[in-house]
C-alpha cells in the first residue's frame, strides 16, 4: 500500500476512533439491536478507509486543481471573463455536492428535488463571483457580511416560519467535501495574483460567502414557492437481522453512493478538462498526478459516504428517540457536547482546512489550534441545539444574536481570522453532520413530539454559525499576544560594551562570556 496512503488511513482512524467508540457506548446502554450496530460498526470502518483515500486525492488533484483555475481566472483583464466562469463554476460543482443531495431528500416540500437543487447551486455561483470580486477590488470581508447578513435576516421575516432553518441548513450543506478544497485552494490562487500585504487575509472568505447566497436563494423560493403544507414523515429505525442484512444494506446503498459522487467529479472533471485544453496550464507529469488524485478523490467519497448514509442514520436516530421519549431526555445536552466535540475529526473537510490556515499562515496559526477552536464550537453548537428542541425555542433567538456577535467580533481581531473563522462554519457542516447528527435532532423532535420541519432541521445552521465566534475568540486572543510580544521587544534596550574601541550590542537576558 502506498505509503502516504496508509499514513492518512491511520490520521482518519485516530480521528474516527472518539466519536466511534463514544456512539458504541450509547448504543450498547440504551440497548440498540445487535444487527444495528454491527452496520455501525462496518460503517465507521468505510469512514476511515473513505477518509484517507479523500484526504489523500484532495492533496493530489482537488487543491492544486482550484490554485491553478484562481490564478490564470485572476490573470485575464476582462471582469465579465471572471463573473461568467466563476458563476458557471458555482453552479456546476454545487449541483453535484453530495451532502446537497442528502438535504434536498429529506426536504419534501419542494418537488421535484431539482427545484431545491438548482435553486441553492444559483446561489452559490453568485456569492461565488462576489467572493472573487471581493479580493480582486480590496474590499473587507466584514463590510459585505454585515451588509449580506442584515438583507438575510430581514428577508426571513417574510419567509414561511417553518421553512426558515431548511433555508438557514442550506447553507452549510453546499460547502462539503467537494466545494470546500476546490474553493478555499482558489481562493489563494486568486490573492497569490495580488502578492500585496493584504493577500494574505483575503485569501480566505470565499466560503463564507457561498454559504450565504444559498439562504438567500432558498428564503425566497420559500417566499414565491410558499410550501406551507411542508411535513417530514417519521423514519423507522431500520434493524437488519444477521451480517448477511448487514452487507446487502451496504451493497445496496454503494450504487446510489457511486452515482452521486460520478456526478460531482464528472462536473469537476469536465471543467477541468475545458480548461486545460484552452490554457494548457498544466504539464503532463502534473496531470498524471492530478488524474490520480481523482481517482483516490473517487473511491474515498464513495466509501465514505456509504459507511456514513448506511452506518451512522439509523444509529443517530435510534439514540435520539429513544433518549428523547425517556425520563433522563435532558441527557441529550451533555451527550451531544460530547458527540459534538469528537465529531468535527471526522469531517473530511475540515482537515483540508486546518492545513491550508497552517500553511498560510507560515504556522503561526497550527493545525491542532485550529483543531481544538472547532472542536469546542461544535460542542457548543450541539448543547444548544439540544436545548431549542426539547424546550421548542425559535432558532431565530439563537442565530440572530449570535451572527450579531460574530460580526462585532470581525472589527476587533485580525482579518485574517475573521476569513478563516467565517470559512470554518461552512466547513464544519459537511456530511458527518446531515448524515447522522440531522437524524439525531430528528430522532430528538420524535421523541418529545415536536414539529421536524420547524425544530430538528436548523441544526445545520447553528453547528455553521458557533465556529464563527470561537475562531474569532481565539484571533483576539492571538492578537493580543502578538501586540504584547512586539511591545516587549520595542521595550528592550541593548546594552552596548566598549572593548578595544569595538562596541558589542547584547539583548537583554542574553549572557556573556
Amino acid at each position: 500500500m502506498n505509503k502516504i496512503l496508509k499514513e492518512k488511513i491511520m490520521e482518519a482512524f485516530s480521528s474516527v476512533l472518539p466519536i466511534t467508540a463514544i456512539i458504541l457506548i450509547a448504543a450498547v446502554i440504551l440497548d440498540m439491536h445487535t444487527g444495528t450496530i454491527l452496520m455501525f460498526l462496518v460503517g465507521a470502518a468505510l469512514l476511515i478507509i473513505g477518509m484517507g483515500f479523500f484526504t489523500l486525492g484532495a492533496d493530489m488533484a482537488m487543491m492544486p486543481m482550484g490554485e491553478g483555475i484562481g490564478i490564470q481566472l485572476t490573470k485575464s483583464s476582462k471582469l465579465v471573463i471572471i463573473m461568467v466562469v466563476s458563476f458557471i463554476m458555482g453552479l456546476v460543482i454545487t449541483m453535484a455536492e453530495p451532502d446537497l443531495q442528502v438535504l434536498a431528500r429529506q426536504v419534501p416540500s419542494i418537488r421535484p428535488e431539482l427545484i431545491l437543487i438548482f435553486t441553492i447551486s444559483v446561489g452559490v455561483g453568485l456569492f461565488l463571483v462576489l467572493a472573487i470580486l471581493r479580493i480582486l477590488l480590496r474590499i473587507r470581508l466584514s463590510t459585505l457580511l454585515i451588509i449580506f447578513y442584515i438583507i438575510t435576516f430581514v428577508i426571513a421575516y417574510f419567509a414561511p416560519a417553518n421553512f426558515i432553518p431548511v433555508a438557514f441548513d442550506s447553507g452549510g450543506v453546499t460547502t462539503g467535501p467537494i466545494t470546500v478544497p476546490f474553493i478555499l485552494s482558489m481562493g489563494v490562487g486568486v490573492a497569490s495574483i495580488r502578492g500585496d500585504k493584504g493577500s494574505q487575509e483575503d485569501s480566505f472568505g470565499l466560503v463564507s460567502l457561498c454559504s450565504i447566497g444559498p439562504i438567500l436563494a432558498v428564503l425566497l423560493l420559500g417566499i414565491f414557492y410558499n410550501p406551507s403544507g411542508a411535513q417530514v414523515e417519521s423514519h423507522i429505525v431500520y434493524q437488519p437481522i444477521g451480517s448477511r442484512e448487514v452487507i446487502r444494506s451496504f451493497a445496496n446503498d454503494f450504487p446510489n453512493s457511486l452515482e452521486d459522487v460520478l456526478k460531482a467529479l464528472g462536473a469537476i472533471v469536465a471543467f477541468f478538462v475545458i480548461f486545460q485544453l484552452i490554457t494548457r496550464r498544466y504539464k503532463k507529469h502534473q496531470l498524471v498526478r492530478i488524474v490520480v488524485g481523482f481517482i483516490y478523490t473517487l473511491i474515498g467519497l464513495v466509501v465514505f459516504l456509504t459507511g456514513v448514509t448506511v452506518g451512522f442514520i439509523p444509529a443517530g436516530q435510534f439514540i435520539g428517540v429513544t433518549l428523547a421519549a425517556g425520563p433522563f431526555k435532558w441527557i441529550l445536552v451533555p451527550l451531544g457536547m460530547l458527540i459534538g466535540y469528537y465529531i468535527v475529526a471526522a469531517e473530511p473537510a475540515v482537515h483540508v482546512l486546518n492545513k491550508q490556515v497552517e500553511e498560510i499562515s507560515s504556522g503561526a496559526i497550527p493545525q491542532k489550534i485550529m483543531q481544538r477552536g472547532l472542536a469546542i464550537g461544535m460542542a457548543i453548537s450541539l448543547a444548544i441545539t439540544m436545548i431549542r428542541i426539547l424546550t421548542g425555542l425559535s432558532i431565530m433567538w439563537i442565530l440572530i444574536p449570535g451572527y450579531a456577535f460574530a460580526l462585532i467580533l470581525s472589527f476587533f481581531v485580525p482579518r485574517i481570522f475573521t476569513g478563516i473563522a467565517f470559512d470554518s462554519g461552512g466547513v464544519c457542516s459537511g456530511p458527518m453532520t446531515s448524515t447522522f447528527l440531522l437524524p439525531l435532532a430528528m430522532g430528538t423532535c420524535e421523541g418529545v413530539g415536536r414539529d421536524l420541519m420547524i425544530d430538528a432541521f436548523g441544526i445545520i445552521a447553528v453547528v455553521a454559525m458557533t465556529p464563527l465566534i470561537i475562531i474569532q475568540l481565539l484571533g483576539l486572543i492571538y492578537g493580543r499576544k502578538m501586540r504584547t510580544t512586539e511591545k516587549t521587544k520595542s521595550e528592550i534596550k541593548p546594552i552596548t560594551i566598549a572593548d578595544a574601541g569595538e562596541i558589542i550590542e547584547y539583548e537583554e537576558g542574553l549572557s556573556h562570556e
